[in-house]
């Protein structure tokens, strides 16, 4: 759910009631919660503005049987995010971290961030390893970690400004990915999330943290634990 970045976007035809199936980019919001921009001229956008129910199919790829590897289905409500809000600018914030090239046209007058509220999800972790999985299952809880939130944006680029070894070592050393230039591009309660070019990786933290102060001590914890291997 924080790692890939496209997916399968099904919606409900508008015009006859069969499933729609399209391919989008995809980052979280800070709970996990899917977000996705669209253009109003997309027939995606048509049907979700009819009815926002949905499914996204994220799915992780490699070598040999595509059928063996790791896949996430998420179904919910898509309700768009009002522009100029408080939730506009966290979540094109945190959407432009994963996806950058979209800045080139997330501002023209048809685009819109739009933001999954998730009811249920399915996991099927290859052969004979499926679960049907609950919004509980599978979101990050954020009450009680408004100080984090509001936090993120600052510490985002302060990480990447004066602590870009930091980042490397946690992908390289704690995630066993390869070196390169890693940045830090989302922060929450339970991790942080990590990405080199088209990559993107979840780093969990040991504990939860809901502040700024706890954040400092659990990078530092995890720079250290990655220096020591």
């Amino acid at each position: 759910l924080r790692a890939i970045r496209a997916g399968t976007l099904a919606t409900l035809d508008r015009n006859r009631g069969y499933p729609f199936a399209s391919l989008v980019n995809v980052a979280t919001d800070v709970d996990g919660s899917p977000v996705i921009l669209t253009s109003r001229l997309a027939t995606h956008t048509a049907n979700l503005e009819v009815d926002g129910r949905a499914s996204l199919l994220l799915a992780e790829t490699g070598k040999g049987d595509a059928l063996a590897h790791p896949r996430l289905t998420v179904l919910g409500t898509f309700t768009p995010v009002a522009r100029e809000s408080a939730d506009d600018a966290r979540i094109r914030r945190r959407f432009l971290a994963r996806h950058p090239k979209s800045e080139l046209y997330a501002g023209f007058g048809d685009f819109a961030f739009w933001r999954m509220g998730v009811v249920s999800a399915h996991l099927n972790g290859g052969f004979a390893r499926a679960a049907d999985l609950t919004a509980k299952d599978v979101l990050t809880e954020v009450a009680g970690a408004d100080e984090l939130v509001a936090a993120e944006e600052g510490a985002i680029a302060h990480m990447n400004a004066d602590h870009a070894e930091a980042c490397r070592l946690y992908a390289t050393k704690l995630l066993g990915a390869p070196g390169g230039d890693w940045a830090c591009v989302g922060i929450d309660p339970e991790g942080l999330e990590l990405q080199k070019g088209n990559t993107a990786l979840r780093l969990f933290f040991p504990q939860r943290v809901a502040g700024p102060g706890p954040l400092r001590a659990m990078l530092k914890q995890l720079a250290d634990a990655a220096r020591a291997r």
